[in-house]
């Protein structure tokens, strides 16, 4: 099939590619031609002859790892299409498109990494072609039509068998579950059960055959549903011409079909149940010698049916009856027949096939005797009478196996319809996808009635294929606007019309002569012959009489016709029909239902071939209502491994998918196709001088184009479309002017070469000249200097000897004057030696005499200054004893008085406790409760009139207090300590006697009052609602009475507080600073304070009646409520300090809201955060949030801790310090180690501006978790914010703009034109920058806290490194030398951003860029064939894994400088490792993953924050004059 029919220009020196009989097509170079015949040179060094229209030529800059789509080859034709399917496949790209049609050649090796989550997130919503080819592409094209346009789509899934189809169809249905899943129905989806039907259908359905382990033997065409949401809601499985012929039949190496091998390896009980055994013991299975598949377990995959069985609804009870169905099946193939006793009878032939027919019965549920007679006789209806017929042992075989045959048909089309309506149909969709996954073109052998089916379907899809190429081509023409009227069609109705027409058609011819009973093989074959003897299309072989020859679209097929008439025939015999209809299994009986009379009286005969065309044109019609979308399977090898590419098969598979045949078409018109900038980029040296001038590019291709002489092409709006041959004529055209250019430079060359060489040579003699010149100048100076040399050592030595004579005399002089001076200083030494020596004895003898002086002396002042000093050393331990001892009666009479006053304030304490009972006794009395209630309410009054004496009395003492008190060592001191305490002692005395008269006083009115009661206990009963009644305000009463002395002790505070450094007294200091260890005021220190006052201890408690004030909890409500309302403003910050979140702390620390069970402030603050950010767009307002959010936690994080585990803490430290006099020292000298207690240093309105540890009650817990549950919401709204304004712009910035070669040669403007095209080059990439500044502003402004502002950007910059990452590896078009350029051209300027950033707000963000960085330098670096992988893999890409490696390798390719990629070395040691890694799930995919978690805790945020000041913090103006915030206010010191 020759695909250019136009003659191109070839000449010597072309690439070009022959036909070879081995390999299809090789690729060599022409040597010579002759007329029409061309001589070449193959690559493999053999010399080939062949004429010029049989040759093709070969694009010597095609890509070296090809084109991804097949209509952007320079040359469509066989071999290109062919190189160009190798060159991916050997990269493990196994998806090619040709156009919209995408072609898959099966890997037969796993590839997990392109099927996994991540590749279908990337696929999804992604345009057609953008991404690498994938079958996920055409399912996602076929989705957003559907949804977008709402018309039904279809996806065809074609090739032969082993070629792939159900693996794609299984990717397919995957994808389009991830896309509209989650419709569910009866607990299970329908995506589910849909996935789910498979293992179920290939167990019935599909066999190994010779070309494919897992071959599905019949067709499938699912309809998936969709609702108006785009979410699968139904869907339907048809099926077409199941292969029932191979239940009884077949051959070697092959097998049946997998249900009946899984049913031999079911576990043992089943097996023992239906009386199986090894499959070799079966006919219908030992007629091949194979049945175990490689790699497969059949009892791990009858497992695996039983449990999708269950997923797709069929019951266990349902599960049991198929298999023993299966079961009979088998058995009945084991029932052997022989000659009966009568003529032409047949009877079981032995025991065994008696066992296997009773086995069979029994399975079937049916009478043995009747099965037995239903496979050995027929009975004939006539008009007088019913006759049996017995038929002989070979027709009794047919009649088993046709009704095997017939029992297994039934039984599939069962489980068909058994799966749809357990999956269900959505009657109110408006919209579906199908997947047709059907047997490809079939050509063996043996081809009989099958085959001839197949191939009729094939015709059928080629048809519509090639109307939809042709459409798609007429779209392509119209969308350009040119013209297309004269392209011819090419259609093959005219084999459709020899299948099928009727009357005259073989399908018909063949149910004519089932119908009548004398025909025969031959007599039908014959009818063929007379029929279609003149028919293009038929033809008739010379050596047979029954078998005949179709010439279909993919190549002639030889058929046999002698089974045609058998397998033609779908009729059921009626004795098979009576028996199984009539059997005691439900499930038997329903595959075989009652025929209405009607019909069966009509006729009893029905034609699979009809029957196959009405369902064939049922799915015509449904393909012709759907938008079609078409893949095609291709099978590389018949050996069934990876990496073998055979080119014959492949080429007779692309002619039989009609690949070649859209190509076809696609030459009919304009095969080659080229953007307006690739075609000047390419061309425009053809035309220099229109590049030169400020032209159009479409003016250019059309004026190189005019120039060229070319006619029949045509310029579109964005690219020129050019006849068949005319782009190897432009290529030869231009390779004569890069052969012209190539002459001028070797010309060039030449000239400077021979120059270079006469200058060097030129050189060479003048050098040798001078050489020659200084060697005699050498010998001329050797002489001269010869001479010299002979005066100056005869010179040298007459200087010698006389110098030699010299020195012998001046020795002698010296050794004798060496001598004599010896003599002389020897005898000098001796005399000062002697001198020397006296001199020492001399003294050492005075040194010994002033020593033994001197320690004499030193022993009498030791002797008589030690007897001094232990005299006054005992005179002042006398002294020393006497104060201890005065020191240690003072101490035991404190320890005395301490433990008095202990005592007393205990029995105080009791008597208060009795005094107290005998009230609430006395409350009893109903006589008094009025008297009682008006007494209450008198000393209400007289305790605000106290309250108002002791706030006098509070300032008075605090005016006259001393400023100062110091505290002195003077042991004196303890004495007044102690009469002070005595005389506090006599006063509690008193206080007690007092206490004591009053109780007695208290216990005898008691008495007196229960004898009273005693008397009135009948008017009780008569006044007991009454009494509840006044009960009821007398608890309303004791609530008021205890919300006043709240407030009571709220003044008391406050009182305190108005001199923070002054002293008040030891007692009530003790007492205040006891309280506030204990987070509240106990009542015995409210019984102290109570002591200060006498008419206080005089109080009597009683009711008090209701006034119009209001209580301390209102006015908390109130103060709550002006919080909040001040928080939701925009409050600003002081410095950096968020002034709302200081603000809500000093109050909630104030109030003591985290010591309390109860509260509201908690969760309205928090409310109040929530409605600040729903609007989910203003950073500005997030970015405030997140800085006052995190500020208050960072406070909380430092104040709060658990009630439970500080529990022991405050009853350590009061032990330490229990005595009264401890305590009274403590309020002295200041608060305790690690106790930073605020009312010490400035009471409660000063306390909350220092950081203390406060004892959390649970809502304050809670509050801190959800304040925490605040800020990572905040972090990452704001975080995704960023990531939704900058994704548009990383889409753009993966891959450079294109700017043509035409608009950048535009003579003197030149560098102006490169100017702006660099700036448009990084446009994209300054809109990410300012993007990546107007937030860090934006969160500067807020002063959120540098820690996150580092995590936000650190995770932004991961994003970036994400997508930039995994788009490179998906689109091929950016894997080139000039696109990493662009792309690293803009790192740069993300690099210089984080550089201006700083560290404290860019953090490591950079470093998230490594994949990214790496994979563009491994881009743009040159010399990659040089590299070893050990040097890539280690040195330029450490952090790539191989995967991620190999893809960049093999998708690079240089636009630029035309290079290559690494070597086919490194390549192969690349695939090495990855088949090592295959087993290891995540290092196959090489996709990377967007982290979207929060990267940080609590604890972090912590640490990475400083300390606050709190202390200056100005209140907001709503707050700044209600006197219930003053303790907001700044304190001067």
């Amino acid at each position: 099939m020759h695909l250019q029919g136009t003659t191109v220009n070839i000449i010597v020196g072309s690439h070009v590619w022959v036909e070879d009989p081995g390999l299809a097509w090789v690729d060599g170079q022409v040597t010579n031609i002759n007329g029409q015949e061309a001589e070449i040179g193959t690559a493999d060094g053999k010399k080939v002859v062949a004429k010029l229209p049989k040759i093709y030529p070969k694009d010597m800059e095609a890509p070296a790892g090809g084109v991804d789509d097949m209509t952007k080859l320079s040359y469509l034709h066989e071999p290109g299409v062919l190189q160009n399917l190798k060159t991916r496949y050997e990269l493990n790209e196994i998806y090619t498109y040709t156009g919209n049609i995408l072609i898959a050649i099966n890997p037969f090796q796993r590839l997990p990494h392109i099927y996994d989550a991540h590749m279908m997130q990337q696929y999804k919503g992604a345009p057609f072609g953008e991404l690498s080819p994938h079958v996920f592409a055409v399912a996602d094209v076929a989705y957003r039509a559907m949804i977008n346009e709402g018309k039904s789509n279809s996806i065809l899934v074609s090739g032969e068998s082993g070629a792939g189809k159900t693996e794609t169809t299984k990717m397919l249905m995957r994808y389009l579950a991830f896309l509209g899943g989650r419709a569910a129905t009866e607990g299970r989806t329908v995506e589910q059960q849909v996935l789910e039907s498979n293992p179920v259908l290939e167990a019935f359905g599909n066999a190994k055959t010779v070309r494919n382990n897992n071959s599905s033997r019949f067709g499938k065409f699912v309809e998936i549903q969709f609702d108006k949401q785009g979410r699968i809601s139904g869907a339907a499985i048809r099926t077409y011409l199941l292969e029932r012929s191979r239940v009884c039949q077949v051959s070697d190496p092959e097998r049946n079909y997998h249900c009946f091998y899984l049913l031999c390896a079911a576990p043992q009980e089943e097996i023992e149940k239906y009386k199986l055994g090894n499959p070799k013991s079966f006919h219908y299975l030992n007629q091949s010698n194979c049945y175990d598949l490689v790699g497969v377990s059949d009892a791990h995959e009858y497992l695996a049916t039983r449990r999708a069985m269950d997923i797709v609804g069929i019951s266990e009870k349902e599960q049991e009856a198929i298999f023993r169905v299966v079961a009979a099946i088998l058995h009945l193939g084991n029932i052997v027949f022989t000659k009966g006793k009568e003529v032409d009878s047949s009877v079981p032939k032995d025991d065994k096939a008696k066992f296997h027919l009773k086995m069979t019965a029994e399975l079937l549920m049916c009478d043995a005797d009747g099965l037995e007679d239903a496979l050995c006789k027929r009975v004939m209806i006539t008009p007088e009478e019913v006759i049996k017929r017995s038929l002989d042992p070979q027709s009794a075989t047919v009649s088993r196996d046709g009704l095997a045959k017939t029992i297994y048909s039934r039984l599939f089309d069962w489980l068909v319809d058994k799966i749809n309506n357990s999956i269900g149909q959505d009657p109110n969709s408006k919209s579906l996808i199908g997947v047709l996954d059907i047997y490809g073109f079939e050509s063996f052998k043996t081809n009989s009635f099958e085959q001839f089916c197949i191939n009729f379907t094939n015709e059928k899809l080629q048809q519509h294929f090639n109307q939809h190429v042709f459409k798609m081509e007429q779209e392509e023409y119209t969308k350009e606007q040119i013209d297309w009227s004269y392209i011819e069609f090419v259609d093959n109705q005219d084999v459709l019309d020899l299948i099928e027409k009727k009357p005259g058609g073989i399908i018909a011819l063949l149910d004519e002569a089932c119908m009548f009973p004398k025909s025969t093989n031959e007599t039908f074959a014959n009818k063929l012959y007379q029929t279609f003897k003149a028919h293009k299309r038929f033809i008739k072989p010379k050596l047979s009489r029954t078998d005949f020859t179709i010439s279909h679209y993919a190549g002639e097929v030889l058929y046999q016709s002698d089974h045609f008439l058998d397998k033609n025939k779908d009729y059921v015999v009626p004795e098979h029909q009576d028996l199984l209809s009539a059997s005691k299994c439900p499930f038997v009986a329903g595959l075989f239902p009652p025929l209405p009379e009607e019909s069966a009286k009509s006729s009893k005969f029905s034609s699979i071939g009809s029957r196959f065309k009405l369902q064939l044109q049922s799915l015509m019609e449904t393909l012709n209502s759907t938008e079609p979308h078409y893949i095609r399977c291709v099978k590389p090898n018949n050996l069934l491994k990876p990496a073998i590419f055979e080119n014959v098969n492949i080429m007779q598979q692309l002619r039989c998918g009609g690949v070649l045949e859209a190509i076809r078409i696609s030459c009919a018109g304009y095969p080659t196709r080229r953007p307006f900038f690739e075609f000047i980029n390419r061309f425009g040296l053809l035309a220099p001088e229109v590049l030169e001038r400020n032209y159009d590019e479409k003016v250019v291709c059309e004026k190189i184009l005019e120039k060229k002489g070319l006619k029949g092409f045509q310029v579109g709006k964005t690219k020129v479309f050019l006849r068949a041959g005319q782009m190897a004529e432009l290529d030869a055209r231009r390779t004569e002017v890069l052969s012209n250019g190539a002459k001028t430079i070797q010309w060039r060359i030449r000239t400077h070469c021979a120059r270079k060489h006469y200058i060097a040579l030129r050189m060479a003699s003048i050098f040798v000249q001078s050489l020659w010149r200084g060697r005699l100048a050498c010998k001329l100076y050797e002489n001269l200097r010869r001479e010299a040399t002979a005066v100056k050592i005869q010179k040298h030595v007459r200087r010698y000897q006389a110098r030699k004579t010299y020195r012998e005399l001046h020795t002698s002089v010296l050794t004798l004057q060496t001598g004599l001076r010896a003599m002389a200083a020897h005898k000098e030494f001796r005399f000062r030696k002697q001198t020397k020596a006296s001199i020492i004895i001399q003294a050492q003898w005075r040194w010994h005499k002033a020593a033994s002086y001197y320690k004499r002396l030193k022993r009498g002042s030791i002797a008589a200054q030690c007897r001094w000093r232990g005299r006054v050393a005992r005179r002042e331990l006398r002294k020393l004893r006497m104060a201890a001892r005065e020191t240690g009666a003072l101490q035991e009479a404190k320890d005395k008085l301490e433990k008095r006053v202990e005592e007393l304030t205990w029995r105080l304490q009791l008597e208060k406790r009795l005094r107290t009972d005998l009230e609430e006794a006395k409350a009893q009395e109903i006589a008094k409760l009025q008297n009682s209630l008006q007494e209450m309410q008198g000393k209400v009054d007289e305790t605000t009139a106290l309250l108002a004496k002791e706030r006098e009395a509070s300032k008075k003492a605090v005016e006259e207090a001393p400023p100062v008190i110091k505290e002195t060592q003077v042991l004196v001191e303890d004495t007044q300590k102690i009469d002070y305490l005595t005389a506090e002692m006599e006063s509690l005395k008193n206080s007690l006697e007092s206490e004591r008269q009053k109780a007695d006083d208290f216990e005898r009115r008691y008495n007196e009052s229960q004898g009273l009661s005693e008397e009135q206990g009948k008017k009780l009963e008569d006044t007991e609602k009454k009494v509840l009644q006044l009960q009821e305000s007398l608890t309303r009463l004791e609530e008021k009475i205890s919300n006043l002395e709240s407030e009571n002790q709220v003044l008391r505070q406050q009182a305190v507080s108005i001199a923070p450094n002054k002293f008040l007294s030891g007692r009530s200091r003790s007492i205040i600073q006891r309280g506030v260890e204990s987070s509240h005021i106990t009542a015995d220190a409210k019984t102290a304070l109570d002591l200060h006052s006498p008419s206080v201890n005089q109080r009597e408690p009683s009711e008090v009646e209701e006034k119009p004030q209001k209580s301390l909890n209102e006015k908390q409500q109130e103060n709550q409520e002006l919080l909040i309302r001040c928080i939701a403003q925009h409050l600003g910050f002081a410095g950096n300090r968020s002034i709302a979140a200081c603000i809500i702390y000093k109050c909630l620390l104030q109030w003591r809201s985290f010591e309390v069970e109860r509260t509201s402030v908690f969760d309205r603050i928090i409310q109040t955060i929530g409605h600040a950010i729903e609007t989910q767009g203003n950073n500005d307002t997030l970015a405030y949030w997140l800085s006052n959010a995190s500020t208050l936690l960072l406070l909380l994080q430092r104040t709060l801790k658990a009630s439970g585990a500080a529990g022991m803490a405050p009853q350590r430290r009061r032990s330490s310090s229990a005595t009264l006099f401890g305590r009274m020292t403590q309020s002295f000298r200041g608060t305790p180690q690690g106790v930073n207690v605020s009312l010490i240093d400035g009471g409660m309105g000063g306390g909350v501006d220092i950081l203390r540890q406060v004892e959390a009650k649970y809502p304050a817990l809670l509050f801190k978790q959800q304040l925490t549950a605040y800020v990572e919401k905040i972090y990452g709204m704001i975080r995704d914010n960023l990531k939704k304004e900058i994704s548009p712009l990383l889409g753009l910035c993966i891959q450079a703009p294109r700017t043509s070669r035409a608009s950048l040669v535009k003579g003197s403007s030149r560098s102006v034109a490169n100017t702006e095209a660099q700036r448009a080059l990084i446009a994209h990439w300054q809109g990410i920058v300012k993007s990546l500044e107007n937030f860090l502003n934006t969160l500067k402004a807020n002063h959120v806290p540098p820690f996150l502002v580092r995590k936000v950007f650190t995770q932004i910059f991961s994003f970036i490194n994400v997508q930039l990452f995994n788009s490179l590896l998906l689109r091929r078009e950016c894997c080139s030398f000039s696109n990493g350029e662009y792309v690293k051209a803009g790192l740069a300027e993300l690099e210089h951003w984080c550089y201006k950033a700083t560290d404290e707000y860019a953090g490591s963000a950079w470093d998230e860029l490594k994949h990214i960085r790496q994979a563009i330098g491994f881009l743009v670096i040159h010399q990659k064939p040089k590299k070893t992988l050990d040097e890539i893999s280690h040195d330029l890409c450490p952090v790539l894994s191989i995967q991620q490696l190999y893809r960049i390798s093999t998708m690079y390719w240089d636009d630029k400088y035309g290079t290559h990629s690494v070597s086919p070395d490194v390549i192969s040691n690349m695939r090495v490792l990855m088949t090592e890694d295959s087993n290891n799930a995540v290092s196959n995919s090489f996709l990377l993953d967007d982290d979207s978690s929060i990267p940080f805790s609590v604890d972090d945020l912590s640490k990475s924050m400083e300390q606050i000041d709190i202390a200056d913090i100005e209140p907001p103006p709503l707050i700044q004059e209600n006197s219930g915030f003053s303790f907001l206010l700044p304190r001067s010191d």
